[in-house]
């Protein structure tokens, strides 16, 4: 890898010279500069982050710590952060505990597993970044942040137990109620929802966005018309089955893999989706475009949760200021595919 010192021998010019440049500041001649900066560029040249954040009374190096990069949303906000962390000059450090890998989807109630949170938060600490966002795998209260942590955090996707400890999350109730105002507004007023486990945060949200809408659209709310799902295909297909013997003429489906189990069991019945039976899903998998028709689904903003994640830490950096708000809600969007009336 080459040296700053090989750099500036190879421009003919010092040492300070070429760290001016790189780094924005001096007075250096544009001819100079250019030569510097397209020289760097033709022999690989790449600051030592590690050694110019030493040199800073505030380190521009976040660390990020996410649950697992495997689960669909995690990588997408990573995304988002590092195009916040780009716009603003920091960089980052990634730490991935693989928690889904190694101990399922119920990783949290797992022996081990605020013990490896907490260890990792220490590694962090001991590169010296100069604040941690933590990115859940899941959307739920997270309860292994350490305490009286003497660097920023931030949380993304998940509620911080923890005081003074922000978080970014996207906004469920306000999904599920735009998505139920879709489907009456195409005429439905027999609305059938799939929902997920009862004690999950998503569904208690979701059905309340669910319920305003029928409310305020003075539809009257079926208790019949409520089937529990678990997130999974086979309980989209049972519930599924459920809902058509009832007669609905619109689904809500709270997650794109149960509306998957939705299209088996109205294929099986030979039932028109976006034609005889509008549905809607939530989260706009790369699945929905894979079916036929394409399922209608309310995006989750990931890398705008990622993107407001980084504006708070750096914030809470620079300016050491602990954040007020604490939860910040970002809305989703509706992505209108074959799945509902035209």
């Amino acid at each position: 890898m080459a040296t700053i010192k090989e750099l500036a021998k190879l421009c003919d010019v010092s040492i300070a010279t070429v760290s001016n440049v790189l780094n924005g500041t001096g007075r250096v001649g544009e001819e100079t500069s250019r030569k510097i900066l397209d020289t760097a560029k033709k022999i690989g040249y790449i600051p030592n982050m590690m050694a110019k954040n030493l040199k800073q009374k505030v380190t521009k190096t976040i660390g990020i710590i996410t649950e697992d990069l495997t689960v669909f949303n995690c990588a997408d906000i990573v995304d988002g952060i590092n195009d916040y962390l780009d716009q603003v000059d920091y960089t980052f450090l990634l730490g991935n505990l693989r928690l889904y890998k190694k101990y399922n989807n119920m990783f949290y109630h797992h022996e081990g597993y605020k013990a490896q949170v907490e260890e990792e938060f220490q590694i962090m600490k001991s590169k010296q970044v100069a604040g941690i966002i933590y990115v859940g795998a899941h959307s739920r209260e997270i309860k292994s942040i350490p305490k009286n942590f003497d660097l920023p955090i931030v949380v993304a996707y998940g509620y911080a137990s923890e005081q003074h400890v922000p978080s970014v999350i996207y906004d469920d109730e306000k999904g599920a109620y735009e998505a139920v105002s879709k489907l009456i507004q195409l005429g439905n007023t027999s609305i059938g929802v799939v929902t997920g486990e009862q004690g999950s945060l998503h569904t208690i949200e979701r059905m309340k966005g669910y319920q305003r809408a029928l409310f305020e659209h003075k539809i009257l709310c079926d208790p019949s018309l409520i089937v529990e799902g678990d997130w999974t295909v086979d309980s989209g297909y049972e519930a599924g089955k459920k809902l058509i013997e009832k007669g609905v003429s619109a689904i809500f489906s709270m997650s794109d893999v149960m509306a998957s189990g939705i299209y088996d069991c109205a294929n099986e019945k030979e039932i028109i989706i976006g034609k005889e039976l509008d549905l809607i899903g939530f989260d706009d998998r790369q699945i929905c475009t894979a079916f036929r028709p394409t399922l209608t689904s309310m995006a989750l903003p990931l890398e705008q949760i990622g993107q407001h994640a980084g504006k708070i830490i750096v914030e809470m950096i620079e300016h050491k200021t602990i954040d007020t708000s604490l939860l910040h809600k970002i809305e989703c969007r509706l992505i209108e595919r074959n799945s509902i009336k035209g």
